[in-house]
């Protein structure tokens, strides 16, 4: 069963405009699926997972070519780097608009590549797992604390309870927890934790000891929501200090995680400066954290930092969905003043608190008011919540139920 991705329209596009399309992002998040839909008859697909196809691209790239001419798609193309100058070559000499189609998981090595032999001539699309728009079925559209556009989203929207939003933290989003029936998202994060451990990160770094690795997974995503502290997290995995920061940023460039850095000018003199980060799959944060039921993570001690991941990891997707990167900042100061998320778009700062509540206070907007020190623009604000419906605050806050970001 395939899931209509948002995606499709930004391809097709990119392969207008660009002579290469480049998706990249964690494995198993239908990357290939996505372009096999999309491609047209006399488009090849091959992918260097094979190791035969593997070895001819890394031995002879001419040769590989010859073999696959374009248009064609090339799967993984992170295991043969020395095929990016050969489609340089060709794109330079043939000018076809959509030639290639690539997808990489490992951004780490991949991008750097990228910009060497391609800079100018590819279209970088980032794709996650599926969004709760694709899952309902309905457009997906850039996450705005717009009024207008959020009346119109609640039209569209379907209402979901407490418990089955907590069914999808749980569940995650990769597609194959929900279009093979056949498994469990337990047994699917046990494997895909497994390949992550012996594939991917061997690829990328000599990690000598799995179980370390292990144990520093769990421990990040035990702090999925907080604020970033290599110390701790080198604390608790066993490892050094250094060590963490390497293994973190594997993390960050594998699209496992997001980091949000925190708001800044020059007239804020006493913020915290330390990033925040989140998983972008929460099923990938609850399998390592041993949460394989929505009732239970939803009373455990948990529940708050899932659910603010959860809408983290919605609103980023909803402008990779777009094709775009997504402008999110926190503001946190010495005097403990927060604001969960803020949207940073066109010179306006757009607030918004995320509160695991059904029915949470006025005082969820009080922190708002320090973003007039900053001298920008103050957007609309929203506090994104558990309530059933959109209800105003003020003239420019609106309480948002979560189902419709």
């Amino acid at each position: 069963m395939y899931i209509k991705r948002a995606l499709e329209s930004v391809v097709l596009k990119m392969s207008r405009n660009f002579p290469v399309v480049l998706i990249t992002g964690p494995r198993q998040t239908g990357k290939t699926t996505l372009l096999q839909m999309l491609k047209a008859d006399g488009r090849h697909y091959v992918t260097l997972d094979d190791p035969m196809l593997r070895q001819l691209a890394i031995n002879e790239p001419s040769l590989f070519f010859e073999r696959n001419p374009p248009p064609v798609i090339v799967d993984e193309i992170q295991y043969a780097p020395e095929l990016l100058p050969y489609i340089k070559m060709h794109v330079d000499k043939q000018q076809n608009m959509g030639d290639f189609w690539l997808t990489g998981s490992q951004a780490f090595h991949l991008m750097k590549g990228v910009s060497e032999s391609l800079a100018g001539r590819v279209g970088i699309i980032n794709m996650l797992g599926l969004s709760n728009s694709e899952l309902q079925g309905r457009e997906s559209q850039v996450y705005t604390t717009d009024l207008k556009a959020l009346m119109a989203k609640a039209g569209q929207a379907k209402q979901q309870t407490v418990m089955e939003i907590y069914d999808l933290i749980v569940k995650g989003s990769m597609p194959a927890v929900y279009t093979r029936e056949s498994i469990t998202a337990e047994e699917f994060y046990s494997a895909y934790i497994q390949t992550y451990l012996q594939r991917d990160i061997k690829d990328l770094m000599q990690v000598g000891d799995e179980l370390a690795f292990l144990r520093f997974l769990t421990a990040t995503a035990a702090r999925t929501g907080q604020l970033l502290n290599y110390a701790e997290l080198a604390k608790d995995s066993e490892i050094s200090p250094p060590t963490a920061k390497q293994w973190f940023s594997i993390l960050v460039t594998s699209g496992i995680i997001k980091v949000v850095e925190p708001y800044f000018n020059n007239t804020l003199k006493r913020i915290i400066k330390a990033p925040k980060f989140y998983f972008l799959d929460t099923g990938i944060a609850a399998y390592l954290t041993r949460w394989h039921n929505p009732e239970v993570l939803e009373a455990g001690a948990m529940s708050g930092a899932f659910f603010e991941t959860w809408v983290v990891s919605e609103i980023v997707k909803s402008y990779y969905n777009a094709g775009k990167q997504a402008p999110l900042y926190y503001y946190r100061d010495k005097e403990q003043k927060e604001i969960d998320l803020i949207i940073h778009e066109n010179g306006t700062l757009y607030p918004i608190e995320i509160k695991k509540s059904g029915n949470p206070s006025r005082s969820a907007i009080k922190n708002f008011s320090v973003l007039e020190k900053t001298g920008q623009k103050i957007g609309q604000g929203n506090v994104i919540c558990l309530t059933k419906d959109m209800l105003p605050i003020d003239r420019d806050n609106f309480f948002v139920p979560a189902w419709m970001i």
